[in-house]
């Protein structure tokens, strides 16, 4: 057992001049007063890759420029879902007695520090060598190749995923910080520009500037702890090519896991924060997990289910869709939301019940899978 006992997340958008390592310090800043913590409190310092600074070293480089002296130190790369494989080293450092304080952070400014192509091409490159990259697909078309095997299966619609988009759109004009806070609806959407068929811009989570941090702790320390309950992993074939069923991805398997080691069911997960890279993303791994039907998680979107009053609250700040993807910390804004909302800060958007939650973040195109399960402390 863990304890998450302080949350730091920087507004996400557009930071003229500011590097990894400024939105690093902005978000440790945040997170360490969080926690009622000082910067010599801290033993161990783990965060994930960016591609603005692509160091080799970059967890003692932000160290020496922070003004700590770790005992531990790592980065660690694993796509989207570093954020959480983060927090779930931090627990294990934990629950081992090799460390009692660990900082935990994510940030880039990957909105203005790469131009479009670097970024493109970047990120292209979790496809096969051989089989992928010299074809020329781009993440958002091995994801297009996906939502058209998944309407294909399950005989959902563009306009069904279209209901994911608005929705984070809905939660994130509660939160100052995120990227994108004007409505949308379901028709500006589906005419939005095409990206990678039937992918539209809107169905695309955005590139941001920003960062995000987090203290976890063997002790609950401070005014505002969460209990980490459990993590799992789970690791699907690397590649779209290689994947035995393009659909079935390891998300439930992975979540099934967690929620056991736990000693929890689905039916006791009281609020939600999924991975929505795309709307085909959290569409599929909502599915899978067993948060909504096969082909109906744009039916119970728009029917308010997963709203701040619905039966399952999910990405309350706007998720990747709507506050914003800056890398690693994207994800790591799903659970800094989550830290808000079990602690009875999220201000306006407050849930009703957020007890037992359940966190879910996947890497490469559905390849790599880290569940997390926090209790109220």
């Amino acid at each position: 057992m863990s304890f998450i006992v302080g949350s730091g997340l920087t507004r996400f958008g557009r930071h003229e001049g500011r590097d990894t390592l400024a939105l690093m310090t902005e978000a440790t800043d945040l997170a360490l007063a969080d926690a009622g913590l000082a910067r010599g409190d801290v033993d161990a310092v783990i965060c994930g890759y960016s591609t603005t600074l692509p160091h080799l070293m970059l967890a003692t480089v932000f160290a020496e420029h922070y003004g700590l002296h770790p005992g531990y130190a790592h980065t660690v790369q694993m796509g989207g879902a570093t954020g959480f494989a983060l927090v779930m080293l931090a627990h294990v450092l934990v629950q081992s007695g090799t460390a009692k304080r660990v900082l935990v952070l994510g940030a880039e400014n990957r909105m203005t520090g790469q131009s479009r192509d670097s970024a493109i091409q970047t990120l292209a490159q979790v496809g096969h060598p051989v089989y992928e990259v010299p074809l020329g697909a781009t993440i958002p078309a091995y994801y297009g190749l996906l939502a058209s095997r998944y309407m294909h299966e399950f005989g959902s619609t563009e306009a069904d995923l279209a209901e994911l988009a608005v929705l984070m759109r809905q939660h994130a004009q509660r939160h100052e910080g995120a990227h994108f806070r004007q409505p949308i609806t379901v028709d500006e959407v589906l005419a939005s520009r095409p990206i990678a068929s039937p992918l539209k811009l809107l169905d695309c989570c955005s590139v941001s500037d920003g960062g995000c941090a987090f203290v976890v702790a063997a002790e609950a320390l401070g005014a505002h702890p969460v209990r980490l309950a459990a993590a799992r992993q789970h690791h699907n074939a690397q590649h779209i090519s290689a994947a035995a069923q393009p659909t079935l991805c390891g998300a439930g398997a992975c979540t099934g896991q967690a929620l056991a080691e736990a000693g929890r069911k689905l039916a006791d997960v009281e609020a939600a924060a999924i991975y929505d890279s795309f709307t085909i993303t959290l569409t599929l791994l909502l599915e899978e997990i067993g948060l909504a039907p096969r082909g109906k998680a744009g039916m119970l979107a728009r029917e308010g289910h997963f709203g701040r009053d619905g039966a399952l609250p999910l990405n309350l700040h706007g998720g990747l869709l709507s506050y914003g993807h800056c890398g690693v910390g994207g994800a790591m804004a799903h659970l800094a939301e989550m830290h808000l909302q079990m602690t009875g800060r999220a201000g306006a958007r407050q849930a009703h019940r957020a007890g037992v939650a359940l966190l879910h973040g996947d890497g490469g195109v559905l390849s790599s899978h880290v569940s997390l399960v926090l209790e109220a402390a």
